[in-house]
């Protein structure tokens, strides 16, 4: 056998988030609204975790570790929408995020293959998610396991 080498997703396990996944969660989740210049992050993660742990739900995340049981590294945030054009269901990938000090490792590679095993276990015709334009580094790893659309995103504000 090989020793895991740079960007092995081989090396990894990618389960469900589990209740006593909370502490870990939360830093991952952290980081990720960070990134995105959340104004209200303690608020939002109180939100998603409620919806996390709710069985009725749809919204549910994945988690990737070192080893089974271990805390987690990454999370992804994944729920259905329907597919009018397309007759279909598919994914929507809303949030990705692997910690800083994991990344090139496969943990995302290892994330994005766990999404897509959901996706067919779902019944889901694709996976589709959003980033920002200048998320070069997250960008490279999607270019090269993804195709990239040519839709443009709007924000309709309601209120």
């Amino acid at each position: 056998m090989t020793e895991a080498g740079p960007r092995d997703p081989g090396q990894w396990v990618v389960d469900d988030l589990r209740a006593d996944d909370h502490e870990a969660w939360s830093r991952l989740h952290r980081g990720y609204l960070d990134f995105y210049e959340s104004t209200r992050p303690d608020e939002v993660s109180a939100i998603v975790w409620g919806w996390l742990t709710d069985p009725a739900h749809e919204l549910e995340c994945l988690v990737v570790r070192k080893a089974a049981g271990s805390e987690p590294v990454g999370i992804a945030h994944l729920r259905p929408f329907i597919r009018p054009l397309h007759g279909s269901v598919a994914g929507f990938l809303d949030d990705l995020f692997v910690a800083p000090g994991h990344r090139g490792s496969g943990a995302v590679d290892a994330l994005l293959r766990g999404v897509q095993e959901r996706a067919r276990e779902r019944g889901w015709t694709t996976v589709r998610w959003i980033t920002r334009a200048s998320n070069t580094r997250a960008r490279s790893t999607y270019d090269r396991l993804a195709v990239q659309t040519d839709l443009v995103t709007y924000d309709l504000a309601v209120d």
